[in-house]
């Protein structure tokens, strides 16, 4: 069989069945096993299956360029943002100077502070403002107010944060992939966020599992450039990632 049908009709068994193992390649397409491997490397390179040790897995990544406002995304998986949101609180310590992105995970820090010696930074007003009704330390950056995010963006933000440089920074994101990275629908919104996880010496990105496999229009940055909090491993294709903290 020629390698291009052999390579589509893999595609057609993985999105039948949604996974499937080198070993049953090799019997389906009585082939050797490192003429199947090379077409999963193949495969995966052009982002149309997921390869994970001993096979691969459908890729389920959708381009979304929706995106809900504030008050809905609050209601969704709320135990799992909860959960996150307090373990992520718990990794500020004394004197931290912290960046606090916009987004309804990292907001779930805010009740779970305690920590009264840190400061925050943050582009995120309804953020500002139970910051310092709790009695922290909070700078709210300037520039253009996105009504569905809640958010600060602009070219005036993003030059502000420019002078700033932060212990620690917990961002928010639309969608996690190990092809695309981090990723959000915006490109004003993206630009303060890659602009703040520069500026950072330790990056959190805070995302329930509903966000991975999900792919939004701008990357503000690689998988592998920040620590992600989440509530459960994914499936198979993120083990073995040490930036991968399941809470």
């Amino acid at each position: 069989m020629l390698t291009e049908k052999r390579q589509e009709k893999i595609l057609e068994l993985v999105e039948t069945k949604g996974s499937v193992t080198v070993q049953e390649l090799t019997e389906y397409f009585q082939a050797s096993e490192s003429t199947i491997r090379r077409d999963l490397n193949v495969l995966d390179k052009k982002g149309t299956l997921v390869k994970v040790f001993g096979g691969a897995l459908k890729n389920d990544s959708r381009l979304t360029t929706r995106e809900e406002k504030v008050s809905l995304r609050m209601e969704l998986h709320r135990e799992e943002k909860l959960r996150i949101g307090r373990y992520a609180a718990s990794l500020v310590e004394p004197e931290d100077f912290i960046y606090l992105d916009a987004g309804t995970t990292t907001g779930a820090m805010i009740p779970c502070l305690t920590e009264r010696s840190a400061s925050f930074v943050t582009n995120a007003v309804s953020h500002a403002l139970l910051l310092a009704e709790s009695g922290f330390r909070v700078i709210l950056i300037g520039g253009e107010l996105k009504s569905s995010t809640e958010a600060i963006v602009g070219n005036e933000a993003f030059v502000t944060l420019q002078k700033y440089h932060f212990t620690k920074g917990f961002f928010g994101t639309n969608g996690v992939s190990l092809q695309a990275g981090f990723t959000t629908p915006d490109i004003n919104e993206a630009m303060i966020k890659e602009c703040a996880m520069r500026h950072t010496q330790k990056a959190y990105v805070l995302c329930d599992h509903s966000k991975f496999h999900q792919t939004t229009p701008v990357c503000f940055g690689e998988f592998t450039s920040a620590r992600v909090l989440t509530d459960r491993m994914p499936d198979e294709s993120f083990q073995g990632f040490d930036n991968l903290i399941i809470v």
